[in-house]
């Protein structure tokens, strides 16, 4: 072992970051230690004010500093366009678009029967809240198109049919068993703007 305890230490946790192979977190310790000190603790406070200060927004379940995150806050937004996604990534990449200006409804999950993961542990009575609340007209359901994203679109199809809400989903350019925020700006433009109805 050539490399000293504490930068294996380091390693070994930025390893255990998503996207993150033992090379890469090697790569960043020896970028890390090459800055100066006040570099590095001003990453660290960054981090810890983010972990302090960043909660879920009250209406959709973004991530937010304070009540309301900067989507629901925008007043410009369609509010009677109310899209649905899984996790808070799947927002930002379409957000990163351009192509969708409603607002959102983040699941923080999906129906997943081998993970023990059920409707109750999704938020779906907080949808049905909303769509009755705030006179929603159309609901774009863009979970990811795999197994588990499909069980999960057609739950909330079959909970919101009795509701006057048009329910649609978006289209299959993305490839089925792939996730939303690995699809190319165009792929998710695509998907938006040619969304189907769903059928229950």
């Amino acid at each position: 072992m050539f490399l000293p305890r504490r930068f294996i230490e380091v390693s070994a946790r930025l390893g255990n970051l998503p996207g993150i192979g033992p090379k890469a977190a090697d790569r960043l310790v020896f970028y890390l230690l090459d800055q100066p000190e006040d570099e590095i603790r001003a990453l660290a406070e960054a981090l810890m004010a983010a972990k302090r200060e960043i909660t879920f927004c009250r209406r959709c379940g973004n991530f937010a500093q304070g009540d309301l995150c900067e989507v629901c806050r925008d007043s410009s937004r369609d509010a009677k366009l109310l899209c649905i996604v899984e996790e808070i990534r799947d927002l930002s990449a379409i957000e990163k678009t351009g192509a969708y200006r409603g607002l959102y409804h983040v699941l923080h999950g999906r129906i997943d029967p081998l993970a023990r993961m059920g409707p109750g542990e999704l938020q779906l009575g907080r949808l049905v809240e909303r769509i009755g609340l705030d006179d929603v007209r159309e609901v774009i359901i863009a979970t990811n198109p795999n197994f588990n994203g499909d069980i999960t679109a057609m739950y909330i199809a079959k909970l919101l049919a009795a509701s006057e809400v048009l329910v649609t989903r978006i289209a299959t350019g993305i490839p089925k068993g792939s996730d939303l925020e690995f699809a190319d700006i165009f792929t998710l433009t695509q998907a938006i703007e040619k969304r189907t109805d769903v059928q229950t």
